[in-house]
């Protein structure tokens, strides 16, 4: 009697591989696309960044190793520059949470005309972030006709003043005009995040603490800070991702002078105007490699989101 074949044992031959193979193939162009406009540019800068390179005498360039990067942390201009980034992130990234936490509880309760109220409250980070500078700066900001003038004018008109002082408020506070631009820009984005937060909060969690007699401020404290913690570190470490690579309000409204120069602006000032492509790349390099510090938290948040929304479902 003969006996029955063997079964195959399960393993990766040639068919397993070339499936496999078969089916990452359609990625392949877009992870080719992706090295060739990130990864090659980045070496690039990198490798530039190990010289000492002034396009304005390429005949002296020279190999200076890390000279150029212990500028960038030596450097007075390029010093400032750093802990003025540092100041506008944090300023930003906070005033933003905490606006858009405020709205979104606003935004997550039911009333009359909320959806018109919601579109109007994200329409600022939808705009270009040149346009959004420039509206700033000319229809806010200006000394002789910006609203912020008149509506200062028409304050303390009400008390007598006919004549009040017309305020330049970018000479005077440039920094906090620079910031208050940008958290008017980024606390829509906030404020998004936050309220998938508020939505996605259990039900019957809130119903059973408000049947045991807890009050609306236990609720939101015992219950929503803990559930929007997951939701405030990832609007934080994105919106930092972001700020920390702002170039365009710095560009607009103070063109990087009085102090709101940050290290975006200061690389584009070191490469395209005083020509030191080492020196600008090595700040460049810097910059990269701090958002993927900060990229690197990010994901790490996401990929928690997801497996707690896995778990619940």
């Amino acid at each position: 009697m003969s006996r029955p074949p063997a079964p195959r044992r399960a393993g990766r031959g040639p068919s397993v591989r070339a499936r496999a193979w078969a089916t990452r193939a359609p990625l392949l162009p877009a992870l080719i696309f992706l090295i060739a406009v990130t990864q090659l540019p980045f070496v690039a800068t990198l490798f530039i960044s190990l010289f000492d390179w002034n396009s304005l005498a390429p005949d002296e360039r020279a190999f200076s190793g890390l000279s150029n990067y212990k500028t960038v942390v030596t450097d007075e201009s390029l010093r400032e520059s750093i802990l003025t980034t540092i100041l506008l992130t944090a300023t930003v990234v906070i005033v933003s949470v905490v606006l858009g936490l405020l709205l979104a509880l606003l935004i997550n309760r039911k009333f009359m005309g909320r959806g018109f109220v919601r579109t109007l409250l994200i329409t600022p980070f939808l705009l270009v972030p040149v346009s959004a500078a420039l509206m700033w700066k000319h229809l806010l900001y200006n000394p002789e006709y910006g609203l912020l003038n008149g509506g200062w004018a028409w304050f303390t008109g009400l008390f007598g003043d006919s004549t009040p002082a017309q305020p330049d408020w970018i000479t005077d506070m440039p920094l906090l005009a620079v910031e208050a631009s940008l958290v008017w820009q980024w606390t829509p984005f906030m404020m998004l995040i936050l309220l998938a937060g508020l939505q996605s909060q259990p039900l019957d969690m809130m119903e059973a603490a408000r049947l045991d007699g807890a009050g609306t401020w236990q609720m939101f404290r015992f219950l929503t800070v803990p559930h929007l913690r997951r939701y405030l570190e990832l609007g934080t470490l994105l919106g930092a991702i972001y700020v920390v690579q702002n170039f365009d309000a710095v560009f607009t409204i103070t063109a990087g002078g009085l102090g709101t120069a940050n290290l975006p602006y200061t690389i584009y000032q070191t490469f395209y105007q005083a020509h030191e492509y080492g020196l600008a790349s090595a700040a460049g390099v810097v910059v990269v490699i701090g958002t993927i510090v900060i990229a690197t938290f990010a994901l790490r948040v996401v990929s928690s989101l997801f497996s707690e929304e896995a778990s619940r479902a």
